[in-house]
């Protein structure tokens, strides 16, 4: 058969997707792009917050279509959504054939012919380095999920009533399939979680990040990499972590920490803990050791009690951090999550400004830092032709992260033309909001040559889009 896959939301529900795509590739189906040409579709989706529940229940329906309009005879749900809503899916939504949820994977494939899975004792789900994958990013880059679950409190996050408790990768798993890839030509690897920094504690690993970090920057590689590390809790970043990422330069020096709020009070209902001026010496401290770090963080804005005050609070606290990438959310009131109880809601209107005010803040912040690096030369990760015009290509800096961070633009090509994969340097002519633009100064790299899996062998439907928020957390 023909199967196609719509992936939604974060990295880590994309890893998923691949997993289950890899499943049916080694049962002998095909995956095509084209939803029109797809015997089966499959829809993996996000429930994070309400714009991500919306816009899966609107691609289903989307996807239903092709049963009228197309070859579709099978339409499965998975991920998230059926975690939350399984019931309500099987129920109002006939178009649906199957549904299954993050800890169902095993069953893709039976569900995709048609056929009864086998029964098999509930437990949570955790993929492996011998378990098939089919990558949909570019060739160059991908992701490793080390973690599952999480066992923070936080009142806002629901993700751990269908992801389950915090559970790790085997050490050697992650060694494994990192070096895999690299032998296939990936260039980049991040490393994504629930909650990254707490990897190992549950297998008993002292410092099992900063360790697991540092033997992957020791994987030979015929050609320079980027190790990146995604999703770090606070006060789980250690000195150690640091030292480690300070001490290898495959290790890229960025730090994506979500802090959520500034004020103490917010910080406390949320059922996080800290403070502004906690989160500014942890700042201070992680700029000491890691010179020329970018730090990313995440904000909500709106959360249950947040006066004006306490939303003055974290703009100041925005304003003297000076965050390299920062994402601002509105606060979502989901009703299983421990926050949806509390009381002195805050309304959608003053959400709204108060989310483009810190926004427009960060923004100012974002292009200032920016200007500082015109002039300066950088290694850049070349991408390919730009997707906004053919007359640019465009490339990353190791402090830009794929998909969440702004972009490098290139105009020149200096010496010789540029291969996606490639890594060169860049000098910087022009800063914007969170995008550069710049030209190549080097030649090209010398018997690099593409790698050789294919690019995006068996990309997922053309209909594909970022989770709600993930285009603004800039």
């Amino acid at each position: 058969m023909k199967i196609g896959f719509v992936s939604l939301g974060c990295p880590k529900n994309l890893v998923d997707t691949e997993v289950m795509m890899g499943q049916l590739v080694a049962a002998g189906h095909e995956l095509t792009p084209q939803p029109a040409d797809a015997d089966v579709i499959v829809v993996n989706t996000c429930s994070f917050i309400d714009p991500a529940k919306q816009e899966s229940v609107d691609t289903i329906l989307e996807m239903a279509e092709y049963k009228k309009t197309g070859k579709a005879q099978r339409l499965v749900v998975a991920g998230c959504l059926v975690e939350r809503f399984r019931s309500d899916i099987q129920k109002n939504l006939p178009e649906v054939d199957a549904v299954l949820g993050t800890n169902e994977l095993e069953k893709i494939t039976a569900l995709c012919e048609g056929l009864e899975p086998k029964e098999m004792a509930p437990e949570p789900y955790l993929y492996h380095d011998l378990t098939q994958r089919v990558f949909t990013t570019p060739k160059h880059s991908a992701y490793i999920k080390i973690a599952e679950g999480c066992d923070h409190p936080c009142s806002f996050c629901i993700i751990p009533q269908f992801r389950g408790n915090f559970r790790s990768r085997r050490f050697e798993s992650v060694i494994n399939e990192a070096t895999r890839m690299f032998a296939m030509g990936v260039r980049e690897i991040n490393l994504i979680g629930q909650d990254t920094t707490c990897y190992g504690e549950d297998l008993g690993l002292k410092d099992g990040l900063a360790n697991l970090m540092a033997r992957l920057a020791e994987i030979p590689t015929e050609f320079s990499k980027w190790v990146r590390v995604l999703y770090a809790y606070p006060n789980k970043v250690t000195q150690k972590l640091l030292d480690t990422m300070a001490a290898h330069e495959s290790l890229v020096k960025y730090i994506d920490m979500p802090l959520q709020h500034a004020s103490a009070a917010v910080l406390k209902r949320m059922k996080r803990g800290a403070n502004a001026d906690i989160f500014l010496k942890l700042l201070e401290r992680i700029r000491a050791t890691i010179p020329g770090v970018a730090i990313r963080t995440s904000m909500i804005v709106g959360f249950p009690g947040e006066t004006e005050a306490e939303f003055e609070e974290l703009c100041q606290f925005v304003e003297a951090a000076q965050f390299e990438r920062l994402g601002v959310f509105s606060y979502s009131d989901e009703e299983t999550s421990k926050s949806y109880l509390l009381d002195a809601k805050v309304d959608k209107r003053s959400i709204y400004n108060r989310k483009r005010r810190l926004m427009s803040l960060q923004r100012r912040i974002s292009l200032r830092r920016n200007k500082l690096l015109i002039g300066r030369e950088m290694p850049v990760l070349i991408e390919g032709p730009s997707r906004e015009t053919d007359l640019l290509w465009e490339a990353r800096l190791a402090t830009q992260a794929p998909e969440i961070d702004g972009v490098c633009y290139i105009n020149d090509f200096g010496p010789g033309d540029p291969k996606p994969g490639e890594m060169r340097r860049m000098r910087v002519t022009e800063a914007h909001d969170y995008d550069l633009v710049g030209e190549l100064v080097d030649a090209p790299e010398a018997g690099y040559s593409r790698p050789v899996q294919a690019a995006n062998p068996f990309p997922i439907l053309n209909m594909n889009s970022a989770a709600p928020g993930r285009a603004e957390a800039r």
